[in-house]
């Protein structure tokens, strides 16, 4: 009898973001298969007798492949377990979850998939920046700093879009943001860039669009980070706040709970 896996977004960093629905999960599974920037006080919620595998992906290094990932689940699965495949933020916001569904579903695997808190909005507002803000910003726009075909469409994006949110792009943020100006986009208009966004070791530096790649080279920001480029950056000023992340107190006091099979 087959098993089923649970496609899990574990939210961006703060242990405290994960949700219910998905704490269950992790609670009651046989193996967690998990992503670098995880938690590790999740990985503890997991049952002790469970098995843990680090499927995480680092840059410039060598990692477990997709094709690899997606046979653990299947193949774990298919072994009769509950799987849950735990992702940093939403498995559906950049973290290849629809991969992973579409090959469990190919293979006739039983899934769940269980949103996540997105880094997106979550790292901008623990930095004091909501990515939409009435008379402000009334639309926002989420990029990748990768993509499989090497291109973003740079001119609707600098022309068409209030506050731009740039995950994974501290390596190209420089020459993403001279393609920004390039396509019309304000030099001078406000940026900020957060690293280890929602964590004990946050880090917020401000500039605008045309220094900010200099500053986080200067400070030596590394990955995990964001860029928010756009006016909403400026409400940093007045809405900044002290986060109290990390901690697993939010966990413990949550009950432990079986999942009722659907």
């Amino acid at each position: 009898m087959s098993g089923k896996v649970y496609l899990v977004g574990a939210g961006p960093g703060d242990p405290g973001l994960i949700t219910w629905k998905g704490l269950e999960a992790l609670r009651s599974c046989d193996v967690v298969i998990y992503d670098r920037l995880v938690a590790r006080e999740l990985l503890d919620e997991a049952p002790t007798q469970a098995t843990r595998i680090h499927a995480g992906k680092t840059p410039g290094a060598a990692s477990v492949s997709q094709e690899e990932i997606n046979a653990l689940l299947i193949g774990h699965a298919r072994g009769g377990a509950t799987v849950v495949r735990l992702k940093g933020g939403d498995p559906f916001v950049f973290g290849r979850g629809g991969e992973e569904a579409i090959a469990l579903a190919g293979a006739g695997i039983p899934f769940e998939v269980v949103p996540g808190v997105t880094s997106a909005t979550a790292v901008p507002a623990y930095a004091g920046i909501p990515v939409t803000h009435r008379g402000t910003a009334s639309s926002f726009a989420v990029v990748t700093g990768h993509r499989a075909d090497g291109g973003q469409r740079w001119n609707e994006l600098a022309r068409g879009v209030d506050t731009l949110v740039l995950m994974m792009g501290v390596a190209s943020l420089r020459s993403t943001t001279e393609e920004l100006i390039a396509a019309g986009r304000n030099p001078q208009e406000p940026a900020a860039v957060v690293e280890w966004g929602t964590t004990e070791r946050q880090r917020t530096l401000m500039g605008d669009l045309a220094s900010i790649a200099d500053i986080a080279a200067a400070a030596g920001i590394e990955s995990p980070a964001t860029t928010i480029i756009g006016n909403v950056a400026l409400l940093r000023n007045e809405i900044a706040w002290a986060p109290v992340a990390g901690s697993s107190a939010h966990l413990a006091a949550a009950p432990r709970t079986a999942r009722r099979t659907p």
